[in-house]
């Protein structure tokens, strides 16, 4: 199969139709064989009604239903495991992305060969000052941490070789940060395609701007995870065994600076009354935890397996 469509969807009973009606002509103009995989994360109107009457007569249709509303990232991660395309397209289901853009896109990963090809609404038609201004801090910000220079972190409009999909794990709000993991996971040739963008012409956005200080909190999460989330001990243990001899040395030296009174017979300075005495107690109490933290991250590194957090009421 050439290709599987992954769309999540919250509430877009009055997109479902159309959406499907130009991915079906695209991919059939085009000949390509395809799948979709339709994730309703928790949708209370008519979306999984309208999607069970398209699957009675298109089969190349499949939906997974979750119990509630768990998120896009969890979403995505129920339709990867589950898709057979050689190359995956995910795309919202609001009608922002034009599924127009479907066979340049699967060409860029077929015929030159990318693992990834993230769409890039370089003109867009959101509110400026709550969508476009933190939208462009948020790249900013990500591509200086991340190392992976695109533009459009947040544009769900993207293409991905099969192997991919298969290797990283979308967890929490990673889902805007895949061609990231996947660059930690080896897949290196990462490019970007400028994509038609449009007004959401039903409904109303599902996300917030709460979602670009989760965004930002994410990004802390996958830098510390994609260089130390393997071995937390090389953190946790380094910083916890700087901080415990820092403090074991000032310590000590306070138990000289009394021998050293009580040598020459100055009496009735108690160390207690010295502040650095509870310092340095405060850093040797720091460091051992933090070590104990870092010894602890690496047993359940060894026990812990992934597990689902998301429960699926049905598949189609």
């Amino acid at each position: 199969m050439n290709l599987s469509i992954v769309i999540p969807l919250l509430n877009e009973e009055d997109s479902l139709e159309e959406l499907f009606s130009r991915i079906d002509k695209v991919c059939t103009t085009s000949s390509l064989s395809y799948e979709i995989w339709f994730v309703d994360d928790g949708s209370t109107d008519l979306s999984w009604s309208i999607i069970e009457n398209m699957k009675v007569q298109h089969p190349q249709i499949h939906a997974i239903k979750f119990s509630r509303n768990y998120g896009k990232s969890q979403a995505l991660h129920a339709a990867f495991e589950r898709t057979n395309g050689n190359v995956v397209i995910t795309m919202d289901a609001d009608l922002q992305d034009f599924p127009e853009e479907i066979p340049e896109l699967y060409n860029m990963v077929i015929h030159d060969n990318y693992d990834i090809v993230s769409g890039w609404k370089k003109k867009r038609f959101d509110n400026v000052m709550t969508k476009n201004i933190p939208s462009k801090l948020f790249n900013a910000a990500a591509r200086k941490v991340s190392g992976v220079y695109l533009h459009d972190f947040n544009c769900g409009l993207k293409a991905y070789k099969r192997q991919v999909v298969k290797s990283v794990d979308v967890y929490g709000d990673m889902h805007r940060y895949i061609p990231v993991l996947a660059a930690n996971a080896g897949f290196r040739r990462i490019t970007e395609k400028e994509v038609q963008h449009q007004a959401r012409p039903y409904g109303t956005s599902k996300f917030g701007t709460e979602r670009f200080i989760r965004g930002f909190l994410d990004l802390v999460t996958l830098w510390f995870v994609s260089r130390f989330g393997g071995r937390p001990m090389h953190f946790f243990g380094a910083v916890g065994t700087l901080m415990f001899i820092l403090g074991f040395l000032s310590a000590l030296w306070l138990g000289i600076s009394k021998l050293i009174d009580v040598a020459r017979g100055i009496y009735g300075h108690l160390i207690t009354n010295n502040p650095w005495f509870y310092i340095a107690l405060t850093m040797m109490i720091m460091g051992t935890l933090l070590f104990v933290a870092g010894f602890l991250g690496e047993m359940i590194i060894r026990t812990n397996r992934e597990h689902k957090n998301y429960t699926i009421d049905e598949v189609l």
